[in-house]
């Protein structure tokens, strides 16, 4: 019986497993089309809480501590506030489609202001001609108007909650120098006479009019770079969503229906069948099957199950049916835990924008200071118009005090550092990571697809008196083209590549957790784990024992392989260490990095393959909450973490470490977890990452000063602090002038970085 439900917008039933599904501050929801999904949507998040009873958290990505029960900006830094609850839902981004508009049309109307002022400036004779100089004073004012008061009115209304909240930030210095160079341009403009012929060039005061919009579009822009960059680190949290099973096959009284899991209660019934993912944590009750459990320990080899084992939801069945009963139901589940795991590691990092809002909270207060001193003393003691002079003054100290070459400091270096490591393989998420790879201490790797190439392959072959690789091959890969099993796909994989032929098989049974059995070219083939083959009473040949053993030592899984009752030969299959793991390791422990293992696989496998790369410290048979713990602990003691892996079962660790590193050729959970991604799946990018980081960081640093520079030396001037010695007091435009140099040099500095070689 398949379950009806009621769509929330239209009111239509509409078939369960047909449904579009939404999940909003932890209510699920399910939609007849895409349509009422985005209808349901375009309601605000408080009438959603209205109607349905629950609220949503928003709480802040820098300051944790801030929480509401409605969408808003942080009362400290003026960031946007976000959903606390995880979504698998798309949800409407308001925030990023607002900027994007309020940046185009802002942009739009920069061009012409822009144009214009230059024109002045670098054209003016032949300009003129075409547009009188009073015709381009007024339409700069009446474009640049909207860019400043209506697409920078974000940045204001911000600028005004610090000031009321006391807690300045970078809003209240783009709000301040903006305002200042748009407000005295304004001025100019609407009231030229109240300055001084002294101050006038050509008999009109200098515009700053391309200076406040050029400053806001820019500041758009990096804004709404930031909500995309938000956006997406929560792609993580919806793909673990989306690994969920939607519905259930649950039994009652005899009868079998099928249900949405949210409905599913603990000690349900429910049957699974091949190919269908577990939908819940329970235990096998009636069945037997193998289950690919990658997702959880991270290892590539389906694992054997039986009445009384425990089954995960979300874990992928495979060739049995078995009925489990259901233990843990919603947050309960291990799902549902790395879920919340992710989210929570994802929060606490403490995003790098912390450092310019310190940096702003002495500042801002010191040049609103400066500003007004000056204003001061120019009124008591300045010449007269003493009020102008004052006011040009107090203009010239915000002019060349405005953030422009500040914001610029750390997204110009971020941005050339990120299209370098892209160039190279190297994609990074955002630019916190490129700080805190620079203080990284410790390394921890998985192992599987990190170490290793993440694909069993077979790498030894013995044969019994008799028998030859290739006649032993041909038989052992006939019987396994019949199995699902990794391992079964390395045999045959492995006699294709040798270009040996495969009969047809009769007879072929699978025991679960032993091995395959059949008839080929007539003879009887038993085929599997060693104890599969002596239980079906083969004697196996003390020299192939201890063949066996030494393969395990080698960190191999061992088949065997007896035909009519005697044993031909056996194979020994690994995962194989990728050719650049091991100058990558090298090259780790020569900068002084500590290397970590861990890894969901047995301790014997694990010690083999790490004594083999020089690693010294080695975790094993971990879940992912096992990694997770260990990335705090050493966090704890101080240590500076980089995480790297590319299964899901990483993810927590991936996202708890100070830096996560994803390979390239891992899910797409590991990649949205971790802050950046190794295209190539190659380790030694881990190298190039650290030098890269140490680069940028260096040039950031650097942009700083140049930032900083010209305020420390410029606000005095502009203050007038030359004028009772040579009679020197700096013109608003020289002022502009400074500002704008001093983002030249920063961008300037910036590119240097593109020979930065990794």
């Amino acid at each position: 019986m398949v379950q009806k439900i009621k769509d929330p917008i239209c009111k239509m039933e509409v078939n369960i497993t047909k449904a579009i599904k939404l999940t909003q501050a932890g209510v699920n929801f399910y939609f007849c089309s895409e349509n009422c999904r985005q209808k349901f949507f375009k309601q605000s998040s408080v009438e959603i809480s209205a109607t349905f009873g629950n609220k949503a958290i928003y709480t802040c990505p820098m300051h944790p501590e801030i929480e509401q029960d409605k969408p808003g900006d942080c009362p400290k830094c003026g960031m946007h506030l976000e959903p606390k609850a995880a979504s698998a839902g798309e949800e409407d981004n308001k925030e990023a489609r607002m900027l994007a508009r309020k940046f185009w049309i802002g942009l739009i109307l920069t061009i012409p202001v822009l144009f214009l002022a230059l024109g002045e400036m670098i054209l003016a004779f032949s300009l003129k001609a075409f547009v009188p100089s009073n015709l381009s004073r007024w339409l700069q004012f009446i474009f640049a108007t909207p860019v400043v008061l209506w697409a920078g009115d974000i940045f204001f209304v911000k600028a005004w909650k610090s000031v009321l909240n006391k807690s300045l930030n970078m809003f209240t210095l783009i709000a301040m120098g903006v305002g200042a160079a748009y407000g005295f341009s304004a001025i100019a403009i609407l009231f030229p006479n109240i300055f001084p012929e002294s101050l006038k060039i050509h008999g009109e005061i200098g515009l700053y009019f391309e200076a406040a919009a050029v400053i806001t579009v820019l500041v758009l822009l990096g804004q709404l770079l930031e909500a995309k960059a938000r956006n997406r680190t929560g792609q993580a949290i919806k793909a673990l969503l989306g690994l969920a099973a939607k519905v259930a096959h649950r039994i009652r009284d005899g009868k079998e229906e099928d249900v949405v899991v949210d409905q599913i209660q603990k000690g349900d019934l429910l049957r699974v069948r091949p190919g269908e993912k577990v939908p819940l944590d329970g235990i096998i009750i009636e069945g037997k099957s193998t289950i690919d459990e990658s997702m959880i320990s991270g290892e590539p080899v389906p694992v054997a199950k039986i009445e009384g084992d425990r089954v995960i939801g979300a874990t992928v069945n495979q060739i049995g049916a078995f009925v489990m009963r259901t233990e843990k139901i919603g947050s309960e589940t291990l799902l549902s835990q790395i879920v919340k795991m992710v989210a929570d590691a994802q929060r606490s990092q403490a995003p790098i924008q912390k450092l310019a809002d310190q940096v702003s909270g002495y500042f801002v207060p010191a040049v609103l200071g400066c500003a007004v001193v000056a204003f001061i003393i120019w009124s008591i003691f300045g010449p007269v118009p003493a009020l102008a002079y004052a006011l040009v003054s107090a203009i010239s100290v915000l002019i060349i005090a405005c953030p422009c070459a500040l914001g610029l400091a750390t997204p110009m270096s971020i941005m050339v550092g990120v299209g370098i490591g892209a160039q190279a393989g190297i994609l990074i998420k955002n630019a916190e990571v490129i700080e805190k790879c620079e203080k990284v201490t410790h390394i921890l790797t998985d192992k599987t697809g990190t170490l290793t190439a993440g694909k069993p392959q077979v790498t030894a072959t013995i044969t019994a008196n008799g028998w030859d690789e290739k006649s032993l091959l041909s038989i052992a890969a006939s019987i396994e083209q019949s199995s699902e099993h990794p391992l079964a796909r390395s045999v045959v994989d492995y006699a294709k590549e040798k270009g040996y032929t495969l009969a047809l098989v009769d007879g072929f049974q699978s025991v679960t957790g032993g091995g395959v059995k059949g008839k080929v070219n007539g003879k009887v083939v038993l085929l599997g784990k060693q104890k599969f083959i002596e239980d079906n009473r083969v004697s196996l040949p003390e020299e192939s024992k201890k063949k066996s053993d030494e393969f395990q030592e080698k960190a191999q899984t061992v088949i065997w392989v007896a035909v009519d009752g005697q044993v031909a030969g056996i194979l020994g299959v690994s995962d194989p260490i990728k050719k650049t793991t091991p100058d990558a390791i090298r090259a780790l422990h020569k900068i002084g990095l500590k290397v970590v293992m861990l890894t969901g696989d047995n301790e014997k496998t694990a010690k083999a393959i790490a004594k083999e790369l020089g690693i010294a410290d080695v975790y094993a048979g971990l879940e992912p909450k096992d990694k997770q713990e260990i990335v705090k602990k050493l966090r704890s003691e101080g240590a500076k973490v980089m995480m790297a892996g590319d299964g899901i079962n990483d993810a927590p660790a991936l996202a708890e470490a100070e830096v996560g590193v994803a390979m390239g050729t891992g899910t797409d959970v590991a990649i949205e977890s971790a802050g950046i991604t190794l295209v190539k799946g190659d380790l030694n990018g881990i190298v190039k990452a650290l030098r890269l980081s140490r680069g940028v960081m260096r040039n950031i640093r650097q942009n700083l000063f140049f930032a900083f520079i010209y305020n420390a030396l410029g606000i005095p001037i502009a203050a007038g602090i030359l004028y009772p010695f040579w009679g020197l007091l700096l013109s608003p435009m020289i002022a502009g002038a400074a500002m704008s140099f001093s983002s030249v040099s920063v961008i300037g500095n910036s590119l240097r970085l593109r020979r930065l070689k990794l």
